[in-house]
């Protein structure tokens, strides 16, 4: 039985948005939010026969705001708003993001502040509901006045028009679709295609699932660092509690070192040099792992942090206040999301570059304590896992260049009348890349940490590596010759995802 979600004049959580995005979830809009909604709508019907020009209701947008427009030239004009912003291009979105901006906006519908007609809100319900998804492209937006262009093409969707996918993925004639499922396109009216369209939905729900996403990804790195501390007969005793928590209060260092302390309780390699062991320290790759992976978790809080907030904005411009009145503001600024959607980017990097530096040191038989180049069964004949970490390396560098943050350039637009703008759909955009990326990073450690714990049989590795291994040999080959890599990488990323990442 599908999940369902009720939107109500309370903001969902990341969980619900997340359920919609990703787990098809069903949405009803409560009876609460139908008569807030509804109370807003009173307020726009009256200014709209006013003779007095109000911004979003009887006048042209952006740069020109000052254009009075008759009451009989409203609906086009709302037509229009969407067929012109509906302007973007490049590859499609992901399905999950087009339908977590959905969400988003359909949370601010059902906030009561956007005078939107209750029937509108119902038709994006149904919309998402149903298992469409409007066709919404890569560029088009600058993260300020909303996430114009990918609002826009979810708008023309209601509408009737644009590019839309059904249920089952395929391309399909939007009026068809809607047919199918019951749903009657919208004709808006005064202010409906600006507020359809001028929120950070878009960025914001990228953020909500780059946190998960991250989250589980931490996880995954304290794993394979534990095991390549194991195969390259590291210590565990930098990891114990009183290290941490007690000299260093950073809340995300102490978890990262109490879960890789605790995935190599018994390991009979760590155990096998305890005592006689002529290394003083670790190499920082190894020993300073918590600080790296707790700091991107401490990153995520402050993240999270964020999303919260903007989980509870309404935004739109002009809004509807409580007394009736209607006001232009600038909370459509994306600037606090795409601070933290940068800021995540750089950490992902970072956790990227520490993995790939423990993979590098446990394929160099001069840093890998006995181990055979590369790890290969025949060093010469074979090349063992030369080449996973070259591709390792290409992952970790590409990172790198999408840790440049987006948020500090700005375009002007709009004939500047829009003169700063925040670029956080594009922060949100490479931070994805950054994740895929990061997956991959992290899924050939595990690959070459669990070869490297293999040959230092007979010595058995700890319950929660030991596990690990076994998983991983479900799919992937263990010591011996060459075979064919690209496979093998694939599934054990395929691996990282199904057991860390929703």
């Amino acid at each position: 039985m599908r999940h369902t979600v009720i939107l109500g004049t309370s903001p969902p959580t990341v969980d619900e948005v997340i359920a919609v995005a990703r787990g098809n979830a069903l949405i009803e809009i409560s009876a609460a939010a139908l008569d807030a909604m509804a109370v807003s709508r009173a307020h726009v019907d009256t200014l709209a026969h006013q003779k007095t020009p109000v911004y979003g209701i009887s006048t042209g947008f952006g740069a020109l705001a000052h254009r009075h427009i008759p009451p009989e030239n409203r609906v086009q004009l709302q037509k229009s708003l969407i067929r012109s912003h509906a302007a973007g291009s490049g590859n499609e979105v992901e399905r999950e993001v087009v339908r977590a901006t959905m969400f988003l906006r359909l949370k601010t519908l059902t906030s009561g502040h956007t005078g939107v007609r209750p029937e509108v809100a119902r038709t994006y319900a149904d919309i998402l509901n149903a298992g469409i998804t409007p066709v919404v492209y890569e560029f088009g937006s600058l993260g300020c006045s909303g996430d114009l262009a990918p609002l826009a093409h979810c708008a023309l969707v209601a509408m009737g028009e644009g590019e839309a996918r059904g249920a089952n993925g395929a391309m399909g004639e939007v009026a068809d679709l809607l047919r199918a499922a019951g749903i009657y396109p919208v004709e808006l009216q005064e202010k409906e295609g600006l507020a359809l369209i001028n929120g950070t939905d878009g960025m914001l729900g990228m953020l909500i699932m780059a946190n998960a996403d991250l989250e589980g990804l931490c996880d995954a790195a304290d794993l394979g660092a534990a095991m390549s501390v194991e195969a390259l007969l590291g210590t565990d005793q930098v990891f114990r509690p009183e290290l941490h928590q007690p000299l260093r209060p950073h809340a995300g260092q102490a978890i990262s070192a109490a879960r890789m302390y605790a995935a190599l309780s018994g390991s009979a390699i760590v155990d096998s040099h305890r005592i006689d062991d002529d290394r003083v320290q670790d190499a920082y790759s190894l020993r300073c792992a918590p600080q790296v992976t707790g700091a991107v978790r401490d990153t995520i809080a402050h993240a999270r942090t964020v999303a919260h907030n903007e989980l509870a904005a309404s935004i739109d411009n002009p809004v509807i206040l409580p007394s009736g009145e209607v006001t232009s503001n600038g909370n459509f600024h994306g600037a606090p999301v795409a601070y933290v959607l940068d800021f995540l980017a750089i950490a992902a990097a970072d956790l990227g570059s520490i993995c790939e530096r423990r993979t590098d040191r446990l394929l160099d038989k001069n840093r890998n304590n006995g181990l055979p180049p590369f790890l290969a069964h025949d060093p010469g004949v074979d090349s063992g896992l030369m080449i996973a970490q070259y591709t390792q390396a290409g992952l970790v560098s590409e990172c790198k260049r999408l840790a440049v943050p987006a948020s500090v350039d700005s375009i002007p637009s709009s004939a500047m009348q829009e003169d700063h703008v925040s670029m956080g759909w594009h922060a949100g955009r490479k931070l994805r890349s950054a994740i895929s990326h990061l997956t991959t990073i992290i899924a050939i450690e595990y690959m070459t940490a669990s070869r490297g714990i293999e040959l230092r049989a007979p010595l058995s590795p700890a319950e929660t590596t030991r596990e690990l291994v076994r998983e991983m040999r479900l799919t992937t080959s263990g010591p011996g010759p060459d075979q064919f890599l690209a496979p093998q990488i694939e599934a054990s990323r395929k691996l990282v995802q199904s057991r860390f990442l929703n």
